[in-house]
């Protein structure tokens, strides 16, 4: 005969006309696999998708099984932990179809994250036992299918699933040695010095440590150079985005015409026309003054040197004026 309890459950899954019926979307025999989740090493279903199976509020399902508490133990059911539900989140493509995430207010009016239930195929036999309806037992049979059919898969595909592990063993390992090996490249890459010379016929030097500098620029890139033309403004395309670039020079009509051609693709270089002579060039970089030897397109060609400067950027840009 059955007790108190299982009586109180089997009423609550027999349909009142007074009442509204549940909204329940039933798990089709399609997907019901795509419903045991492994969680702790084991195979287990959800309390909000069971309850969809058996046709009734998850709410009574929970409740039923604390009053027949005795008969699951940890092995058989078990609450997830707020980590654990994030986990199964990322499984689950839209969590809006779940049941059991749905938000409950507590007696306060604020709503609190529910952390569902799961049971594993021993614990979902023992609910058959106290959910005695013939739905119940149907069920039951289903769901047991599903958890043979599902071993069957896993045992079926287990050395393809050994194969896709070693791979993606294989690519953490591979990862990690390329992340060593760009660590190591940055380590042994040359670092801009204060100061650099560069004999005659290394032009190809001259222009990979100017292009470092232009490279290392945050905000801004202020040449003052007599002679400019459109080896420097490719140069200045190696800057970072939004890095300002300007350019006091003098006039010359080529020049202008390869400023314009420049500015409709790349981001803009500002053009100054030098107010008077200017003997010496300068570099600066951000907040830094480099001295140069020689216009950066002749640099290498000839003996040349590059200073950094312990001025303002500010007092050269004042006697431009």
């Amino acid at each position: 005969m059955p007790n108190k309890n299982d009586i109180d459950l089997m009423d609550s899954m027999i349909s009142d006309p007074e009442k509204e019926p549940i909204d329940i979307r039933p798990i089709g025999e399609d997907n019901l696999q795509s419903h045991i989740y492994t969680i702790r090493g084991v195979q287990v279903m959800l309390d909000g998708d069971l309850a969809q199976l058996y046709g009734v509020e998850t709410k009574r399902l929970n409740e039923a099984v604390k009053r027949n508490r005795e008969r699951f133990p940890d092995r058989f059911m078990f609450q997830l932990t707020g980590d654990e539900l994030d986990c199964l989140r990322s499984q689950i493509a839209t969590l809006n179809n779940v049941h059991q995430f749905k938000e409950s207010k507590n007696c306060r009016g604020q709503h609190t994250k529910y952390l569902p239930y799961v049971f594993t195929e021993q614990g979902i036999t023992q609910l058959s036992s106290v959910l005695r309806s013939k739905v119940a037992i149907e069920v039951s049979i289903r769901i047991m299918d599903a958890f043979v059919a599902l071993r069957r898969f896993l045992s079926s595909n287990a050395l393809l699933f050994q194969r896709i592990d070693r791979i993606e063993s294989c690519q953490v390992l591979t990862d990690k040695k390329m992340e060593m090996v760009l660590r190591r490249m940055d380590e042994l890459a040359p670092t801009i010095s204060p100061e650099q010379i560069f004999a005659t016929g290394c032009v190809w030097d001259a222009w990979s440590y100017v292009s470092q500098l232009v490279r290392s620029a945050n905000k801004r890139i202020v040449l003052v150079d007599n002679f400019v033309d459109d080896r420097v403004l490719t140069l200045l395309t190696k800057r970072k985005c939004k890095v300002e670039a300007t350019i006091f020079s003098r006039y010359t009509v080529q020049l202008q015409l390869d400023l314009e051609k420049h500015n409709t693709q790349y981001d803009v270089v500002t053009f100054i026309q030098i107010p008077h002579k200017s003997h010496d060039r300068f570099l600066i970089i951000d907040d830094v003054v480099y001295l140069l030897g020689a216009s950066v397109k002749d640099m290498g060609t000839s003996l040349c040197a590059l200073t950094r400067m312990e001025l303002s950027p500010e007092i050269v840009l004042n006697l431009l004026k």
